[in-house]
């Protein structure tokens, strides 16, 4: 869903002191190797424009990709001691959720590096678009807005050609926010031999209920702030095989032998609209998809907490200390 990821109440996702000021500055030499003494290289349809490989965690890049219309970024959190350690680990990649003020840097923003102190993880936040919904879509009116395609076919080759990675099955996890949770789950399932782990905070699971509500969803947002009018799913009519290619709920067996953990709220803001819409569709979608894991005989661990559509650090803590249990060992 398309969010704000506004803080809650208690103002629990206030990020630590200086962990706001995250820029693109700096350049260096494009090397092809993974070495810690090494700069990230080109590879897998993946042109480095920009980077700032200074800071002893946190990397950023900007690629040119035939896949995306512009150049969109990444951050790449490494581990305390990854430089000296000599080791490989184990990687999460972390989806943003919907709208014109989430990006790449959302997570830093939010206070990732404090979250994952200590914690021996790579974490991999991407660019999704404003409204791109981690998918391919049928019709776009403003170029190539393909991010299923830049997140799979490429960043995810290019992260284990560049860090130290382990790239298999129990050696990466997927998590998201809101459009960034549904994200999650949909990649989850269509590439099962990819991720170990998923999880999703206040992310849809279904396509197809109330209608379609979040298909629907999902043409409107990203036609008036991603495709210039085009659509993901296309519009009047829907490309079936995709939906349901895409929606979680119907792709049930795909989320056995992983780690599952799901959050959803249970009291949006009763004056806010948009967190009433967003969280309320969330919560009867992860119901729904929950019900079918049950009756499947597939584990998973869910949350329902108070509040509406908003990031909640505690249980993204909590699921952090998942992933690294469930993941090989760094």
């Amino acid at each position: 869903m398309l969010s704000t990821a506004r803080p809650s109440r208690r103002g629990v996702m206030k990020a630590a002191a200086g962990l706001t000021a995250i820029t693109a500055l700096g350049t260096g030499g494009v090397l092809a190797s993974a070495s810690a003494a090494h700069a990230a290289g080109d590879g897998f349809g993946l042109r480095i424009v920009d980077r700032n490989e200074s800071d002893a965690r946190m990397r950023y890049y900007r690629f040119a990709t035939s896949a995306i219309g512009w150049n969109p970024g990444v951050n790449v959190l490494l581990p305390d001691g990854y430089h000296t350690s000599g080791r490989r680990y184990p990687v999460l990649y972390l989806f943003h959720g919907g709208g014109t003020g989430q990006d790449f840097i959302t997570f830093d923003r939010m206070g990732i590096r404090a979250w994952t102190a200590g914690k021996p993880l790579i974490v991999v936040m991407p660019d999704g678009g404003a409204a791109g919904w981690y998918s391919n879509p049928v019709h776009s009116n403003v170029g190539a807005r393909n991010w299923e395609t830049f997140h799979i076919a490429q960043l995810l080759p290019w992260v284990d050609a560049n860090f130290r990675t382990y790239a298999e099955y129990n050696g990466r996890a997927v998590s998201g926010f809101s459009m960034g949770g549904f994200g999650a789950l949909k990649y989850a399932a269509k590439y099962y031999g990819h991720f170990a782990s998923v999880s999703s905070h206040s992310g849809p699971a279904s396509l197809r209920r109330d209608a379609g509500l979040v298909t629907h969803w999902a043409n409107l947002s990203s036609a008036a702030v991603e495709l210039g009018g085009g659509t993901v799913y296309g519009a009047p009519l829907w490309d079936e095989a995709r939906v349901s290619a895409d929606n979680p709920v119907q792709r049930v067996e795909s989320y056995r032998n992983k780690r599952v953990f799901l959050v959803a709220g249970t009291s949006p803001d009763p004056v806010n609209w948009f967190d009433t819409v967003n969280e309320t569709q969330v919560l009867a979608g992860q119901r729904e998809f929950r019900g079918r894991l049950g009756s499947a005989g597939i584990p998973h661990e869910w949350h329902e907490v108070p509040g509406g559509h908003f990031v909640r650090p505690d249980l993204f803590r909590r699921d952090l200390d998942g992933i690294v249990a469930r993941l090989r060992k760094a």
